[in-house]
């Protein structure tokens, strides 16, 4: 699904939303007084991208260009062959074809007369890519929180998480871990998920990846899913639980990657996390966890 069917859903995603999340970035360009804003993009770190443009890479990297004036430039290191289908699941017109983004880049660079530009997360850029007079712009510089329409598709995703797994829970007990995921995959990608990692364990150890082990009542399964470039987690344990100890960790869902471990005093009002608790009954591990958005007041299940 993810690399198999790309589309755009103007529906789910309205290109106003593109149009408030650019003139964002083009507003701190101004105020720091940069030229340009430069995105890196690769079949595993293309969320940023997708979240200025919609453009997600089948393979190879790209750079998208945010001027602070005028619209996106994507410098481009697949076949021009491919480029009708950008632009008709993109905001894009304007791409750029090469293989050496470095020097595409400088040629914009010297054409536009920028003498300064921002680099998204410029430390996580890869070692190769050195990019002329660049300044480092952190991810929750031109993304402080989430907007409606990402909300939106947060909201769908731990939705479709939730009730998926709840419904396939009671017919694991029983089941090889392989089989059980596959049923699980089966389920998932028909609903539009794009990514999708299971884990499974029967409590004698955190979830973990199929080894073929028939799941008992006390198994626990854990889901991380990507809908539309939007992460979500849930578990979801077989036994009921009682009021036991436990213990919670909590990964933040809305920075440049998702599932890095924080503490609730890293999350800002609006910030998106999943929140992982460990129960401990009859010498069993039981897993649960959901994801939700921290609010002025209290914290909202998405």
């Amino acid at each position: 699904m993810k690399r198999g069917w790309i589309t755009w859903d103007k529906k789910e995603i309205p290109p106003t939303a593109f149009e408030k999340r650019l003139n964002t970035a083009k507003d701190y360009l101004a105020k720091r007084d940069l030229d340009a804003l430069v995105v890196y993009t690769d079949i595993w770190k293309s969320n940023q991208g997708r979240y200025f443009s919609n453009f997600m890479p089948y393979w190879n990297r790209a750079l998208l260009v945010i001027p602070r004036e005028g619209a996106p430039v994507l410098l481009c290191g697949l076949s021009p062959r491919v480029y009708p289908w950008i632009r008709s699941v993109t905001i894009l017109e304007e791409i750029r074809p090469g293989a050496n983004l470095v020097q595409m880049l400088q040629q914009l660079c010297a054409e536009k007369g920028w003498a300064r530009v921002g680099a998204l997360d410029l430390p996580q850029f890869p070692a190769d890519l050195s990019i002329p007079n660049g300044v480092d712009v952190p991810w929750l510089a031109v993304h402080p929180t989430p907007d409606e329409s990402e909300l939106l598709m947060y909201r769908r995703a731990a939705k479709m998480a939730r009730e998926i797994l709840e419904a396939e829970m009671p017919f694991g007990m029983g089941m090889t871990d392989h089989d059980f995921i596959g049923r699980l995959e089966l389920k998932f990608r028909r609903a539009g998920a794009e990514d999708l990692v299971i884990l499974t364990t029967n409590g004698d150890t955190p979830p973990l990846p199929p080894t073929g082990a028939k799941l008992g009542d006390s198994f626990s399964a854990a889901v991380a899913l990507e809908y539309r470039g939007h992460w979500v987690k849930v578990a979801r344990c077989l036994a009921g639980l009682a009021d036991a100890p436990k213990e919670s960790k909590i990964e933040l869902l809305s920075g440049p990657y998702p599932y890095e471990y924080c503490s609730r005093a890293d999350l800002n009002d609006g910030a998106l996390f999943a929140v992982f608790d460990e129960y401990r009954e009859r010498g069993k591990r039981l897993f649960s966890g959901d994801s939700w958005r921290q609010a002025p007041e209290k914290a909202d299940l998405l």
